[in-house]
C-alpha cells in the first residue's frame, strides 16, 4: 500500500491547534493544523508520518472486515452454506431451510443472527448427540444446549450432557469431537489416560479436531448481548 492509495487527507486549521495532529478515523484521515502552519511544514509533516499512517490505516480496514456481518453461514450438518439478507421485517429472523436462506432483520442484526444459531443448535444439536451415543454405544442422560463462555461442553455424574450452542458454527467433525469428548465421560468421569483411549477409539484424529476447536476465534457478532 502506498500513499496514493489512501483515502483523501482532509486539513483542517483549527486556531486553537499548537501543533499538527494526524487522526485516523472510519472513513476519511483528518490533520488537523494551526492556522498559520505552511505547506511545507504540513508536507515534512507527512513524510515522517508516512509510515505510521500506511500500518494504522490498513489495522483499521483489517478491524472493520473483521467486523462486517456474513452473508453467508457454514452450519455443522449443512452441504452448503446459509445465504444470508438482513432487511426490514417484524420476525427477528425468518429460515427458509428449503433454498437454505436466511432473512435477519436489521434493527439489531448481530443479537439475532446469533439467536438463529441459538435455535438452530437447540433444534439440531440433541439429535447429533443421539445420533454419535448410538455410534459410540455410550448412552447418555438428558441434553441442554446452553451458551457457556468458557466451555464447549460437560457431563454430569448423571450422564446429562450440556453442549454449546456455538459448535453449530464448526465442521461436523468438531461437534463430533466434542460429542464424543462428553459421552466418553460417562464411562470415565475424569481425563485419565482410559478416558483419551475411550475418545480415541471413536475419533481417531480427536487431538487435530481438539485443535481446531481451541485455535479458532468466534466471529464477533457471537459476542453481542
Amino acid at each position: 500500500m502506498t500513499l496514493n492509495e489512501l483515502p483523501e487527507i482532509k486539513i483542517v486549521r483549527h486556531a486553537r491547534a499548537k501543533c499538527l495532529r494526524l487522526r485516523v478515523e472510519q472513513n476519511q484521515i483528518r490533520l488537523t493544523v494551526p492556522v498559520l502552519c505552511s505547506k511545507r511544514k504540513i508536507q515534512n509533516f507527512m513524510d515522517q508520518a508516512e509510515e505510521w499512517l500506511l500500518k494504522t490505516w490498513q489495522q483499521q480496514t483489517q478491524n472493520i472486515q473483521l467486523q462486517t456481518l456474513p452473508t453467508e453461514l457454514k452450519l455443522f450438518n449443512l452441504a452448503e452454506p446459509l445465504q444470508i439478507i438482513y432487511q426490514t421485517q417484524k420476525q427477528s429472523f425468518i429460515f427458509d431451510d428449503q433454498n437454505l436462506q436466511l432473512s435477519v432483520s436489521d434493527r439489531q442484526s448481530e443479537q439475532y443472527l446469533k439467536a438463529f444459531v441459538i435455535a438452530y443448535a437447540k433444534q439440531h444439536l440433541p439429535l447429533y448427540l443421539e445420533e454419535v451415543s448410538q455410534e459410540s454405544s455410550l448412552s447418555f442422560g438428558k441434553c441442554a444446549i446452553r451458551q457457556p463462555k468458557t466451555r464447549w461442553g460437560s457431563c454430569t455424574s448423571k450422564h446429562d450432557i450440556m453442549l454449546n450452542s456455538a459448535l453449530v458454527l464448526f465442521p461436523k467433525h468438531v461437534a463430533r469431537y466434542v460429542c464424543v469428548h462428553e459421552l466418553a465421560h460417562t464411562k470415565h468421569f475424569d481425563h485419565s489416560s482410559h478416558f483419551w483411549a475411550e475418545v480415541q477409539r471413536h475419533d481417531v484424529n480427536f487431538q487435530q479436531h481438539r485443535k481446531i476447536l481451541k485455535s479458532s476465534p468466534m466471529p464477533y457478532w457471537w459476542y453481542s448481548s
